[in-house]
């Protein structure tokens, strides 16, 4: 059954309310049906499907449509807005942490050790695959990790920043082939090119440090230096193929790739550590930690882990850290806590659909992503305010929505009892949600 677009949460009415000035009045009634549908929809978050989930609007698929591709709204200003909202929010909490460690700190004769609560800048890119997309702007033929092969359709380029536990989009990229770019004559951005502009540009929360994690096709020179610049650290992966320097018998200190080193240790040159995994829980991993210097990279700890002793050289995994001092087990704490980017990338699919549109204008498509991204960050602050106020096991966004859901229903059962109160029939009341 269809939601009168006038019944919301408060909680839900709130958060929408901080980006009243992002819009004209029929943008708004726009913006508040897409965030109430998506919260709503359970089939493909088409723009039909949404409407269809959405009650009293008076809008066509069009309309819609034209609000996503044309309207003059600025997707800037929409990012700037949930972004100041999270930092205002996240800020009473950073300066807690800081005083729970200086409570904790041993005292000692010297200059006492400064607090820091670390923020992690994380980014990555997705496929979002489109078959029949033939006339869409953007498509082009991208690797796809479901697939596991070569595919026809859009790259997602997300940057996710995790601070205390709290997660918080930052603005979601096209990124486009440089082909796509000539034929469709928009400046090209390479994806290191779209990762250096997030670091440049990025404002982390006041009184944290930050620390950026990245998959290996991003961990370069120039974006190292680019994060090193800013006094950050960085930690990510690395290809079997890159060299280290390495101490050699014979020829004194060489290069010779992560492969190589990684076959010339034994099994007691690994340690059994937990990878901790998000929902508090940790698997048992192998894994070796090493202080080197890496091509292109300068002085680093290359980490090494295997999944079990035997495993086979060809799926043993290679990391780099610019954090020196840290021991095995908060290095591969840091290397876990990129995942929480594949989780969030899965989350907005599953949960918001941001690879189910029809959408053929490029613009359409980037800003539809944005109103997906803007969902999750509410559902991320109602899965961490549950979770303080009853101490119960991290909810998962998938279970947040469903319990949004769940409140949704309640208030259509209320608005139908105050309507047959009104002394409406059946048949009138139909009409009303039918609208």
């Amino acid at each position: 059954m269809p939601l009168p677009i006038d019944i919301m949460e408060q909680a839900l009415g709130q958060y929408l309310s901080l980006f009243r000035a992002c819009f004209s009045q029929p943008q708004w009634q726009h913006f508040v049906t897409v965030l109430l549908a998506l919260m709503q929809c359970e089939e493909h978050r088409t723009l039909a499907g949404m409407l269809r989930k959405i009650a009293g609007v008076g809008h066509r698929v069009d309309g819609l449509a034209h609000f996503l591709k044309h309207a003059p709204w600025p997707t800037a200003l929409l990012v700037a807005r949930w972004w100041h909202h999270y930092a205002q929010t996240l800020g009473p909490l950073v300066a807690a942490e800081h005083a729970r460690q200086h409570a904790r700190r041993p005292t000692r004769p010297g200059r006492p050790r400064k607090t820091v609560v670390t923020g992690f800048l994380i980014v990555d890119d997705s496929t979002h695959e489109k078959r029949k997309g033939m006339k869409m702007e953007g498509l082009g033929r991208h690797y796809s990790s479901t697939a596991k092969k070569t595919v026809k359709g859009h790259s997602l380029f997300a940057s996710l920043y995790v601070l205390l536990g709290c997660r918080c989009p930052l603005e979601p990229r096209l990124y486009r082939q440089k082909a796509v770019c000539e034929r469709e004559q928009v400046p090209f951005q390479s994806k290191v090119d779209l990762a250096e502009e997030v670091i440049r540009t990025f404002a982390p929360v006041a009184d944290t440090r930050t620390h950026v994690l990245m998959d290996s096709w991003s961990t370069c020179r120039r974006l190292w230096r680019a994060v090193l610049g800013r006094g950050w650290a960085i930690t990510g992966g690395l290809k079997a193929n890159r060299k280290m320097r390495v101490q050699d018998p014979e020829h004194g200190r060489v290069y010779r790739s992560l492969a190589e080193y990684a076959a010339s240790l034994t099994t007691d040159d690994f340690q059994d550590v937990d990878w901790p995994h998000e929902d508090g829980s940790a698997r048992k991993v192998f894994a070796h930690l090493v202080k080197t210097f890496v091509k292109k990279l300068g002085a680093c700890q290359v980490l090494i882990v295997r999944e079990r002793l035997a495993q086979p050289l060809k799926e043993v995994r290679y990391w780099a850290t610019s954090e020196l001092p840290a021991d095995l087990a908060t290095v591969v704490s840091w290397v876990a806590q990129r995942w929480t980017i594949e989780q969030f990338i899965a989350d907005v699919k599953e949960v918001f659909g941001t690879d189910h549109y029809q959408i053929r204008s490029a613009q359409g498509i980037v800003r539809f992503w944005h109103l997906g991204f803007l969902a999750y960050l509410y559902l991320e602050e109602q899965r961490a305010k549950r979770q303080a106020e009853t101490g119960e096991p991290e909810r998962t966004i998938g279970q947040t929505r469903c319990g949004q859901q769940k409140r949704h229903q309640r208030l259509l059962v209320d608005w139908i009892g105050a309507r047959y109160t009104d002394g409406l029939t059946s048949e009138q009341i139909d009409q009303l949600l039918a609208a």
